[in-house]
């Protein structure tokens, strides 16, 4: 389905954050992996989540689920022999369960989503579980990939944070479980540390000991652990979030988000600390955020490595910013669902906007005046592209059309629901 956006001078209203993906991919994957019972309070909805929700349950455990949590009975080192895992568009989870899947004889990762996930490249994972004596067939490091584990066996392991810290993150799931303690070492530089941060802040919470360098490079890792079953609760996301705030920002505005904890693990809170940047009006106070926008923004310089997923909502605020903007060290953004840095400014500068883009920068010429909009623009079946592009059409002179935004669902099934309580003028159209 598409979606019109059509200007909307002012938003106002209040609600709770959605809870976070990336907790919630965690927690159920260490639930998983432990052989008692586990409980996750306030997990998030979303394709993405029950992306892997359907992949536990294939491999073994046994998931029973009501309004306000879920409980997990794990399936520890021995997940269930099982030929076929379709992880529809979740990168994440696609990674994460390529490790687990080394503790199984042989399980083939359908391809689904040829145009996006489909696309892209997990090479640097598939070299590393060959150093634990996994076998991969695979097409150039894409999907299909068939993995053929069952003994993986521990020692020094290397792995490239180049492209994604998702790699990592898998190994640093797996390890733990094998015979032989691990030794880690990161090859390159690695993208999004405070990812790592979250992915090491789950494994404590469960159990499980990794000794870290204080530069994540290198991480010595004990054989012969056990998840333990334990009790989880998953805080708001700011990702999701990031949207909703650039959007109060660009407009007159009296919005709160709760659930939005200060102290969280989550780089993308950084979205608060542009918007101030920006001059934006906002507290960040008892988890909430308060954003009094008056419409009125300056540009910003900042690095977006370690804010990944809200890269693109700041994008969308500083369109209308004075002056020019710069978000650089973000060359990770184009291997995701789609190239988020040539896609996602193509279809900016055909709703109007003033961007440029260098390999691993996004330059955005602010224009106060709002952009001309009255198009229709491709979200390349990108979750963030399509709220992100969405920001912009409240503030164009004429309404956006975004094609496909449905697959918002990815991550933020409610986002356009939420938008509209909020007083937005969209409206979905077949």
């Amino acid at each position: 389905m598409d979606v019109i956006v059509r200007p909307t001078p002012s938003l106002q209203g209040e609600f709770g954050a959605l809870s976070s993906k990336n907790y919630t991919t965690r927690y159920l994957l260490v639930a998983a992996l432990s052989e008692g019972v586990s409980t996750i309070y306030h997990p998030a909805h979303s394709e993405d989540s029950d992306a892997i929700r359907r992949c536990i349950a294939d491999l073994g455990a046994v998931l029973t689920e009501d309004d306000e949590k879920i409980v997990i009975q794990g399936f520890g080192r021995k997940p269930k022999d099982v030929k076929e895992l379709n992880v529809g568009n979740a990168g994440a989870v696609l990674r994460f369960l390529m490790a687990v899947a080394a503790l199984s004889p042989e399980v083939i990762f359908v391809n689904t989503y040829p145009d996006s996930l489909g696309k892209r490249p997990h090479d640097d994972l598939i070299v590393s579980l060959e150093q634990l004596g996994v076998k991969v067939e695979h097409n150039e490091g894409k999907l299909p990939i068939t993995i053929r584990g069952g003994k993986p066996v521990g020692g020094k392991i290397t792995v490239s944070g180049a492209v994604s810290s998702q790699f990592l993150s898998a190994l640093l799931f797996l390890t733990p479980l094998l015979e032989e303690d691990s030794e880690i070492i990161v090859l390159d530089d690695l993208k999004s540390k405070v990812v790592v941060g979250q992915t090491l802040e789950v494994l404590e919470q469960a159990g499980i000991v990794v000794h870290a360098a204080n530069d994540y490079m290198s991480f010595k890792v004990p054989g012969r652990q056990a998840y333990a079953a334990k009790t989880y609760t998953v805080q708001g996301d700011y990702p999701g979030s990031a949207a909703i705030l650039a959007a109060a920002a660009v407009t007159k505005s009296d919005v709160k988000v709760h659930r939005l904890v200060e102290q969280s693990k989550q780089g993308e809170r950084a979205i608060v600390d542009v918007l101030r940047m920006m001059e934006v009006p906002l507290t960040h106070n008892e988890g909430t955020v308060h954003v009094q926008g008056n419409g009125v923004l300056k540009a910003v310089e900042f690095d977006g490595d370690a804010a990944t997923d809200a890269v693109l909502a700041m994008v969308a605020a500083a369109v209308f910013a004075e002056g020019t903007s710069r978000f650089y060290n973000v060359e990770n953004l184009r291997y995701k669902e789609c190239d988020r840095i040539t896609d996602y400014l193509a279809e900016l500068t055909r709703a109007g906007a003033n961007v440029e883009e260098r390999r691993d920068e996004i330059i955005v010429h602010g224009m106060p005046e709002g952009v001309e909009g009255g198009v229709t623009i491709n979200a390349h079946y990108d979750h963030r592209v399509i709220m992100a592009l969405s920001v912009v059409g409240l503030r164009a002179r004429k309404p956006l059309l975004i094609k496909d935004a449905h697959h918002v669902a990815k991550s933020y099934p409610q986002y356009f629901d939420h938008l509209r309580a909020l007083g937005a003028n969209v409206e979905w159209v077949q």
